[in-house]
């Protein structure tokens, strides 16, 4: 059974959460810089069957998209071109930084660790994923 991949997009890194063949367990893959993010998913989507792809989509508590949304869309667009075949869902990652860094403090993470920004993308990616499996 293919995998389903989740990222957490972002102007600078990129927070990368995938699921296990089964669909049942979420894990945080990797935290990458945003230029280096097409590259990655490249050689990622190379070794691995990947079934569907999520990507968090930034939205204002008005309900706006943010910023990065044009950026975001332009990586999905490319994406599609080269893998027609993985549809890329949009979820919402309202709150998801914020969840994470909880997460993190509940975990027992150092504080210093916690302002490692890398990690909490990681993490958000992998809350974004757990939510759409109803896991959370």
């Amino acid at each position: 059974m293919p995998r389903l991949i989740c990222i957490d997009y972002g102007s600078k890194r990129c927070g990368i959460a995938v699921t296990d063949p089964l669909q049942i367990i979420v894990q945080g893959l990797e935290t990458v810089s945003t230029p280096d993010l097409f590259d990655y998913i490249r050689n990622y989507v190379q070794k691995e069957q990947i079934e569907k792809m999520f990507v968090g989509m930034p939205i204002h508590k008005d309900g706006t998209e943010t910023y990065l949304a044009a950026d975001i869309r332009k990586f999905v667009k490319k994406f599609n071109a080269d893998y027609p075949e993985i549809p890329v869902i949009e979820i919402d990652e309202q709150f998801t930084s914020v969840r994470a860094k909880s997460i993190l403090i509940e975990g027992g993470v150092k504080k210093k660790d916690r302002r490692d920004k890398a990690e909490i993308d990681k993490v958000s990616a992998v809350i974004m994923l757990q939510q759409y499996l109803g896991h959370i």
